[in-house]
């Protein structure tokens, strides 16, 4: 499967993860399939230079779909092989409803202040 947008695709989306202190990043923009792969691609980066636990603030996400959460997934899988703890605040309530129909909200909450 292809990740590249097919034509007639919204157009440019972009997200961020900015460190903002302390263990504290915040995740900003459009996080969707087209974004969140991106994120992804680039291992981790700001979370293991950090060398602690990690709180992602998502107060700033405009938009997410599945690929959002697919995203905080693979993030959490990457902090219990490093031995560390995520936890997310403010998660979307679109994320929530994915993370309920997947069956992988408990994973997802594990330690969040979500909402």
């Amino acid at each position: 499967m292809s990740s590249a947008r097919p034509a007639g695709a919204p157009g440019v989306d972009s997200a961020a993860v900015t460190d903002a202190g302390a263990g504290r990043f915040l995740l900003s923009g459009t996080v969707t399939m087209w974004t969140a792969g991106r994120l992804r691609g680039e291992d981790c980066g700001p979370f293991a230079a950090h060398g602690g636990d990690v709180e992602i603030d998502l107060s700033a996400v405009a938009r997410v779909d599945s690929g959002s959460l697919a995203l905080l997934i693979d993030w959490l899988a990457w902090a219990r092989a490093a031995g560390r703890a995520m936890k997310f605040t403010a998660l979307p309530a679109v994320i929530l409803a994915l993370a309920r129909l997947s069956d992988v909200e408990a994973l997802l909450l594990a330690g969040s202040a979500a909402h």
